[in-house]
């Protein structure tokens, strides 16, 4: 139901054929190119699959807008964004590979004299692969305290995830309006015009872009029909059109350049719309953990949202997971985070609240980044805490919303990330110094466990 913090109405329902009209009758029946469409609307298709897909991965809309997206004028390349970037080959001299563990500050807001919209407020931090390829992805994070008046974004490269940290997002698509709010994610998939417009007046968060593949419920296995993230609590916006003939600008990224066209219509003029390739949105609060209760520790994949297929067999392209407040009732076990070297890189976010999940720091707005197989986990402290505590039924990250994205592939770090953001952490020299392995201390008991095993004791 519409509310005062989102006034919109949504269908609801992961990967729906859905069916919607501002105006009732206006769908054609039974056909999609009736050779006159109601109104003299006009019929478009957009895919998001290939033709020759499988029905049950086929992706696809038809749109019946009073006129045509072809009709605007000749595309024009705007001038290179520096900050901006698609193509992390090793190629690309402003992107470097590091295994350093990093971390960033929130970025500042842009000043007020100074006005950027959402689009103008895209900053790369990093990815892998490139659009062209259609495998990979890129990370950004975004900032902005203005509308984009008379503007409208399509992202050619792929499909957009993106998490408001602060501010409202008021998004509208032609499939219709959805008002994102902190503790949200909302997709936006490729080829889609949309518009962002800020109700708070400021607004700042991140984006993660898929190349080539498209987001998707993980597989429950044995979890069986239900838990983790619910397909009925994901959102998608219903039919609204506008009937404005004033100028509008359409930006268009391909390649991590931008292009743009003109047209003396609004872009969003859809009457009605059907099909399943359509924007969604979703609240991470919703989101239904599942924990181990008698002793050790799940893998982090039982907090995934949504997952996104690589080219190769059994391999995610980037799983999207979230923390969220959950009861830890485990026996005889180190509840934090354990030591790990993982084969996916992990890039870690926050909305709000406060996070003591590992020796990094990470602040709402901010980030960190844990490369492939480099060692990471918790401070030397805290493991003497987890280590030595009476172990009680815990709620644990209270009042706090985080995410990670588990990246299968090493990711690549930009100039901008490591150079010109300032809000690169300092490394925190002297971390692990006071670390001390207790094994020493037991010398004599193991000395005494070896020779009772028939085997020589250690010698110092």
């Amino acid at each position: 139901m519409p509310t005062q913090e989102d006034p919109y109405l949504y269908q609801v329902g992961f990967g729906n054929r859905f069916a919607s009209e501002a105006i009732p009758g206006t769908l054609p029946v039974a056909c999609n190119t009736p050779q006159r469409c109601k109104y003299d609307l006009f019929s478009e298709q957009l895919n998001g699959t290939p033709f020759i897909s499988s029905r049950a991965s086929c992706l696809h809309a038809w749109f019946y807008r009073i006129r045509p997206s072809v009709a605007h004028t000749h595309l024009k390349r705007l001038p290179k964004t520096p900050d901006l970037e698609a193509n992390f080959s090793l190629g690309n001299e402003k992107i470097f590979f590091t295994p350093q563990d990093l971390g960033w500050d929130a970025l500042s807001f842009p000043s007020p004299s100074n006005s950027v919209d959402f689009i103008q407020g895209w900053k790369t931090i990093g990815g892998h692969g490139d659009p062209a390829s259609k495998e990979g992805l890129a990370v950004h994070v975004y900032t902005a305290n203005a509308p984009m008046a008379n503007k409208a974004f399509c992202n050619n490269d792929g499909d957009l995830l993106i998490i408001p940290q602060e501010g409202r997002l008021d998004i509208q698509t032609e499939f219709g309006r959805m008002m994102v709010r902190s503790g949200e994610l909302v997709v936006i998939q490729a080829g889609m015009r949309f518009q962002v417009t800020l109700p708070d007046g400021i607004a700042r968060g991140y984006i993660q872009e898929i190349f080539g593949s498209h987001y998707e419920l993980p597989e429950l296995g044995p979890l069986g029909s239900n838990g983790m993230a619910m397909p009925r609590d994901f959102e998608t916006p219903v039919a609204n059109f506008d009937i404005d003939q004033s100028n509008w600008e359409v930006v268009v990224k391909l390649m991590g350049n931008l292009f743009v066209y003109e047209q003396n219509h609004t872009p969003f003029d859809v009457v009605a719309w059907h099909g399943n390739y359509a924007p969604y949105k979703y609240a991470m609060v919703k989101f239904i953990n599942s924990a181990t209760v008698d002793r050790d520790q799940s893998d982090p994949s039982i907090y995934c949202v949504l997952t996104a297929k690589s080219k190769r067999r059994g391999v995610a392209l980037s799983d999207f997971l979230v923390f969220t407040p959950k009861w830890s009732v485990t026996r005889n076990t180190f509840r934090p985070p354990y030591y790990h070297r993982n084969v996916a890189t992990e890039l870690m976010g926050m909305t709000y609240g406060n996070w003591s999940g590992s020796a990094t720091s990470l602040q709402p707005g901010g980030l960190t980044y844990e490369p492939s197989y480099m060692p990471h986990g918790e401070s030397y402290a805290r493991w003497k805490e987890a280590s030595s505590i009476k172990l009680q039924p815990q709620w644990v990250n209270e009042g706090a919303m985080a995410f990670m994205m588990h990246i299968s592939s090493h990711v690549s770090l930009t100039e901008y990330a490591l150079e010109r953001s300032g809000k690169l952490q300092g490394q925190q020299d002297g971390l692990w110094d006071d670390l001390q392995g207790g094994f020493m201390d037991h010398l004599e008991d193991i000395n005494a466990d070896l020779q009772a095993a028939g085997r020589s004791g250690l010698e110092i």
